[in-house]
């Protein structure tokens, strides 16, 4: 299959040309039903023999292509109704039947808020300009009103969500008009796998209810159904929340699927270089250190803790809590005694070969560094948080 994206190298289109890319070269097999031969990549820099050469290959065309904040109202037609003249002429003057997606707004619904809008009627022409096309030459036609879309593109411009990002990554200030307002959006991610559903025939199709999206197996619009509603109280909230992660070590949850899970991956793109890395609180002394890593809102922490040559480190019980050690390099010893019955057990551990080893609530424990040369060092992993309040520790000898 030859793909021609046009706009490819938008938001949109650059996520899709990547990702249409890695099936192309096998390194995203997910999508057995989908060979790609070509892709072809059209953009403002392109030229109309590109254009021509492009319409007369493609077995299938992504346009993407399209204004969104021109100098003039009246670019919006020209931007958005011009050039999909000139791509349907194209493919029309090759007798070229290939299956074709429109990349709309669900601003085209002229409802609401959108009753008035330029951008909206721009869109509305181009898809009944796109409608008109294949039923004139019977060549498949998928319009997608999509809504907000949420992906990494340029602050400041078209994208509310991209501009908070960039802004709280980078400590720039912002604004949020009124926190109650409410965003349906579209992830990125999401939206390249509709765009992937379409290509195995497995799109899904809508009508539209004002500004809502209906599913209709025989609707004359498609749809990518995976979208999120949020306020931008609820956005800029969690962004904040985010930008605190290296210093509270306070994983948010993010459950899969969730919108916080986007978001978050998201606002890491906007992540100035040198805030790529930070430092962690290495609690250190003679015996080697420890170090929190991770905290989670309801899964405990990680740490890592490092044993010089000889050390034994622990020496204490927990009523409730419970831990696991991983040891990943050097050779050590965990010993575990239950504080009532005196039962003894012993765990010899290595870097070579890793295993978790429970410590066990009422059991009494520690890990031994049994090398004279190497440091032990050791992931843990706990189902709380340490608490100074209520730590749940108690000193005793294995």
């Amino acid at each position: 299959m030859k793909i021609l994206v046009t706009g490819a190298k938008g938001m949109v289109g650059t996520a899709l040309c990547n990702n249409l890319k890695n099936i192309r070269d096998g390194k995203n097999r997910t999508r057995p039903n989908i060979a790609i031969d070509e892709i072809y990549e059209y953009d403002l820099d392109s030229t109309d023999e590109e254009l021509d050469e492009y319409c007369a290959k493609a077995d299938f065309v992504f346009n993407l292509a399209g204004v969104n904040r021109p100098e003039n109202p009246e670019d919006f037609m020209k931007g958005n109704f011009g050039f999909a003249s000139q791509l349907l002429d194209t493919l029309k003057k090759h007798n070229n039947k290939a299956g074709i997606m429109l990349s709309s707004s669900v601003q085209a619904t002229l409802a609401g808020r959108f009753g008035n809008s330029e951008y909206g009627r721009s869109k509305k022409a181009g898809e009944e300009l796109f409608f008109s096309y294949g039923e004139e030459t019977g060549a498949p036609v998928y319009v997608y009103r999509f809504v907000n879309l949420m992906g990494h593109s340029r602050p400041k411009y078209n994208s509310a969500i991209s501009t908070f990002c960039w802004a709280v990554a980078n400590d720039e200030a912002f604004t949020v008009n009124d926190r109650s307002t409410e965003l349906e959006v579209l992830y990125i991610d999401d939206l390249v796998e509709g765009m992937f559903d379409l290509l195995e025939g497995k799109e899904q199709h809508c009508e539209f209810d004002g500004v809502e999206t209906v599913l209709k197996e025989d609707g004359r619009y498609c749809c990518v159904p995976v979208t999120h509603k949020a306020t931008l109280g609820e956005i800029v909230d969690l962004l904040e929340e985010f930008k605190q992660q290296p210093v509270s070590l306070l994983m948010p949850k993010m459950p899969e699927g969730s919108f916080a899970k986007k978001l978050f991956s998201l606002y890491l793109t906007y992540l100035p270089a040198e805030k790529f890395k930070y430092a962690m609180k290495m609690n250190c002394d003679d015996r080697g250190s420890f170090t929190e890593l991770v905290h989670t809102t309801d899964c405990g922490q990680v740490s890592i803790n490092i044993s010089k040559p000889g050390i034994t480190k622990g020496q204490h019980w927990h009523n409730s809590k419970w831990e696991q050690f991983i040891v990943v390099h050097g050779h050590g010893l965990i010993q575990e005694r239950n504080i009532n019955t005196g039962e003894l057990v012993e765990f010899e551990v290595t870097g070579d070969k890793i295993e978790a080893i429970y410590m066990i609530p009422g059991w009494t424990h520690n890990i031994i560094n049994l090398s004279d040369t190497e440091d032990l060092v050791t992931v843990m992993t706990c189902n709380e948080i340490f608490n100074p309040g209520h730590p749940d520790t108690f000193f005793e000898k294995v």
